[in-house]
């Protein structure tokens, strides 16, 4: 079982990867990315790769029910990228990350973080004004994948234009290329350092 994954997929997640890890999202081996190829496959970074120092080897193809079409072990979060390339047919690029601020935000919220009057949530779709509360979902962490996707599905679904966390976890973000997936990350990040930091300074 073979298939050579196309140069632009692994040059797009190996640059994704180096651009987290600069950001220290994605600590040790923490994290995974993925591309859409086409309607049927994604190239996904292999389980255990420190995300910093990807090469082609660390990166492998699955179809879209996370079945492998290469031979290595796919991270046992696919099922969660493949969850929103099949909600979402204009997703060509999703990022996962284990940042510091989403992750301690994570554990202190019962619900949704409610991110408001911040000038960078123009950045995300639909958004024209500083003057809007966007909710960001946050799920109860559970190593059984695919019942944390059944959770998160039938809101994930009716949209969720910041993406979404894993409580004590971390971050899933996506878009219709690598290039807005990775823009839509860092505003995400910068808005849970803010609210991190804000947090500190009411205490």
């Amino acid at each position: 079982m073979s298939q050579t994954t196309p140069a632009w997929a692994v040059d797009a997640i190996v640059r994704a990867g180096q651009r987290m890890d600069a950001r220290g999202w994605v600590p040790a081996t923490a994290g995974n990315i993925s591309v859409r190829l086409d309607s049927e496959r994604i190239a996904i970074t292999r389980s255990g790769g420190h995300k910093g120092f990807l090469d082609a080897e660390a990166v492998m193809q699955v179809d879209l029910a996370g079945v492998p079409l290469t031979d290595a072990k796919p991270s046992a979060e696919t099922l969660l990228h493949c969850q929103i390339y099949r909600l979402f047919p204009q997703a060509g690029a999703v990022l996962h990350g284990h940042s510091v601020a989403g992750t301690v935000l994570s554990m202190t919220e019962p619900g949704p973080i409610r991110l408001a009057q911040y000038e960078v949530l123009k950045a995300f779709e639909g958004q024209s004004t500083h003057d809007v509360v966007l909710a960001l979902p946050v799920f109860d962490n559970d190593q059984d994948i695919a019942r944390l996707a059944s959770v998160a599905e039938p809101i994930i679904a009716a949209g969720t234009p910041l993406g979404y966390l894993i409580r004590g976890h971390g971050v899933y973000v996506w878009g219709p290329s690598m290039d807005v997936a990775l823009a839509r990350l860092e505003g995400l990040e910068f808005l849970l350092a803010c609210e991190l930091e804000r947090r500190k300074l009411a205490r």
